[in-house]
């Protein structure tokens, strides 16, 4: 690697040995730049969501999705982009056990316009996925109460022709619904209350001792759900607060990127494969020419990263163009796993039987046509080893190009 100036520090070189190169082979999600295999379709390392079932939330109504290894949503603003991405990571966070006024803030504005209140004055939203994985698919499907007060009223899991779990609000007095699951032995349903605000397919794994075939079949369902669901990380990046200086020592890159040059220094020392891909992805979406990454160690102890451009010239990240700081952000994502990344994976879960999937809102934000091609291309290519996924919202000039990519899907939600 070209040296920057002084006070950048590139990562240092490392000798191609046999042990690192099995290193990079075997490792599961944290190393999802791996090769394409050779032949036949993408699969999955581990669950992954196929469908996204928006039934009646915010602008949607009886809505499905198909989900692939890299979907994006286009169409006009207020055709419903951002809202199908709400609910993607709601689902997500609702499956790592987060409470429901935590994952929705503002219930009233996920309830369908002009939907009328019922008798008791209730008024609520619907929505629901499937998961494919080593139990077959699985469907998950929840409503929610927003008025008079935010609850989850009923809740169906269903897999292998059974229904494994439902729940129902049966007396609204108390803060619980009632559960039954599948059992299928000497009593064939167990019931149970379970807390309104929180998913009872999440619960399930504590509550289902297994002991049963049909209980089994509930864990393996429930716990194939739950992992699809946690895989996943919100990236948002903020160029606005990525040009500053940062901490050393936080290499967990955060959902707004702000920490960029902490993890950028993680990720360059960590593996010479990934510092190269990574250098190659930027030389593909900045400007001018780029003969290396560092990071810079400030006076202070802060950090600041640095595109190399040859000569002993470098250019420090702040002054890199929006397009280009969400770009490199982006790349950063797409080449890094659960280990870099702020997020709450599975970890009861080894790596390689995870596939994450990277949310990206505004993928082509602030970017030009060569930048999302670039970025698509990459997430087509290291997808392709089955350990990432991405799904994002594109405007509609950016799904022209998006249309003509290899491996990617464009839902579009025009009129």
């Amino acid at each position: 690697m070209t040296a920057l100036r002084p006070g950048i520090t590139p990562p240092p070189p490392t000798a191609p040995s046999k042990t690192a190169d099995a290193s990079v082979a075997t490792r599961g999600p944290d190393r999802p730049e791996a090769a394409r295999p050779s032949g036949g379709p993408v699969r999955s390392a581990g669950p992954v969501l196929t469908e996204l079932r928006l039934s009646a939330f915010a602008s949607h109504r009886g809505a499905a999705f198909p989900i692939g290894p890299v979907t994006l949503f286009g169409g006009p603003g207020g055709s419903g982009k951002t809202s199908a991405l709400r609910a993607y990571e709601a689902l997500a966070r609702l499956g790592a056990g987060d409470p429901l006024d935590e994952v929705f803030p503002d219930p009233t504005g996920c309830v369908p316009e002009g939907a009328a209140p019922d008798a008791q004055g209730r008024r609520g939203f619907r929505i629901g996925c499937t998961a494919d994985g080593p139990a077959g698919p699985v469907r998950l499907d929840v409503a929610v109460q927003a008025e008079p007060a935010l609850r989850i009223v009923g809740e169906r899991l269903t897999g292998g022709g059974e229904t494994l779990l439902t729940t129902a609000l049966r007396d609204p007095g108390r803060a619980t619904v009632q559960a039954a699951w599948h059992t299928a032995g000497a009593v064939p349903v167990t019931r149970a209350p379970l807390p309104d605000d929180r998913l009872g397919t999440a619960l399930l794994p504590l509550r289902v001792a297994g002991r049963t075939e049909g209980q089994l079949q509930v864990l393996s369902a429930a716990e194939q759900m739950v992992v699809a669901l946690r895989s996943v990380f919100a990236c948002e990046p903020r160029p606005h607060r990525m040009r500053a200086p940062v901490p050393a020592g936080d290499g967990r890159l955060r959902r707004d990127c702000d920490n960029l040059a902490a993890v950028l220094e993680r990720t360059l020392t960590w593996c010479p494969r990934r510092r190269a891909r990574l250098l190659a992805a930027v030389r593909a979406g900045c400007a001018g020419p780029v003969t290396a990454l560092g990071v810079e160690h400030l006076a202070d102890g802060s950090l600041r990263a640095a595109v190399g451009r040859g000569e002993g010239r470098a250019t420090p990240v702040g002054r890199l163009g929006d397009g280009e700081l969400r770009y490199l952000a982006l790349t950063l994502a797409l080449l890094t796993g659960p280990g870099l990344l702020v997020m709450d994976a599975a970890g009861e879960v080894p790596s390689a039987m995870q596939t994450l999937t990277v949310l990206a809102d505004g993928l082509d934000r602030d970017l030009d046509g060569r930048q999302l091609r670039a970025l698509l291309s990459l997430a087509g290519t290291v997808g392709a080893a089955g350990h990432l996924r991405l799904v994002g919202t594109v405007t509609e000039p950016g799904a022209t190009p998006a249309r003509e990519m290899p491996g990617v899907t464009v839902v579009d939600l025009g009129p």
